[in-house]
């Protein structure tokens, strides 16, 4: 296993995760002072997000369903657990953003090659229904 969102498993087949994006931000209060760089007071953590770029072959591994289970989760808006390969927990993400790119497209218009980008941001563990969904989503 090489990570898992929620109820999908990214794996060298059918789900192959090839790359992995991390972003995080702090932010800051701006002070203006005459005369000077104004000083900077930290006001608490920014955004942090993952890209996650992912590779299908359905033709050959399957996986198709997995872009079904994705565009599930953007579009309950409900945080999914996010856990690395190695066990490292990474914490509660909304899936963002999907976008897909179907490539040497076969008889029946489905591409030999799906490209897959995955944009998750962090956002706080979901409460109650919601939590119970997301738990029961991975078994």
């Amino acid at each position: 296993m090489l990570a898992i969102l929620g109820a999908v498993i990214f794996e060298i087949a059918p789900v192959n995760l090839h790359a992995v994006e991390h972003g995080s931000e702090a932010r800051f209060a701006e002070k203006p002072i005459m005369g000077r760089r104004p000083p900077l007071e930290f006001v608490g953590e920014g955004a942090e997000s993952f890209g996650l770029t992912v590779k299908l072959f359905p033709e050959k591994l399957g996986g198709l369903g997995t872009l079904d289970d994705l565009a599930a989760m953007r579009a309950s808006g409900i945080a999914q657990y996010f856990m690395r390969g190695d066990g490292v927990p990474l914490g509660w993400f909304v899936v963002e953003k999907l976008s897909e790119k179907s490539s040497y497209l076969g008889g029946q218009g489905v591409g030999r090659v799906i490209d897959v980008d995955i944009s998750i941001k962090r956002a706080d563990a979901p409460s109650g229904s919601d939590f119970f969904a997301s738990i029961l989503g991975m078994l």
